[in-house]
């Protein structure tokens, strides 16, 4: 009788035990491939935000080799080529900065062209 109890006790813990495990793998399933509805997604970069942003990294990049430098962390060679290097990234930025902002200046520039001659050329 004792053993019959046993087995039937035994039987419901092993199902509890299932169903348990059974919610935990939903619960694991549905937390890793829920998909919510609107995706928050950042900002759109241009290519001149992307610009700007890398000529502040490539300044503050030339202003800690400069401090290690100065700190002797780094040969007079070693130093000297990394600079150089550095400076002519940040030439290339700004030279590529300078063509862009001249091209919207062009566009601006003809585009309230285009708006005065359409206004019969009252400004």
């Amino acid at each position: 009788m004792y053993a019959l109890m046993a087995f039937a006790l035994a039987g419901q813990e092993v199902a509890f035990v299932l169903f348990g495990c059974a919610l935990f793998a939903a619960c694991l399933f549905i937390y890793v491939f829920y998909q919510p509805g609107a995706v928050e997604t950042g900002e759109q970069k241009t290519r001149l935000t992307y610009l700007l942003e890398r000529k502040e990294a490539t300044y503050e990049n030339l202003r800690d080799l400069n401090f290690e430098y100065k700190a002797g962390k780094l040969s007079e060679q070693d130093y000297a080529v990394q600079r150089a290097s550095l400076e002519d990234e940040a030439a290339a930025i700004l030279a590529e900065i300078e063509s862009i902002e001249r091209a919207r200046a062009v566009v601006r520039r003809s585009t309230r062209r285009a708006a005065v001659e359409d206004s019969g050329g009252r400004a």
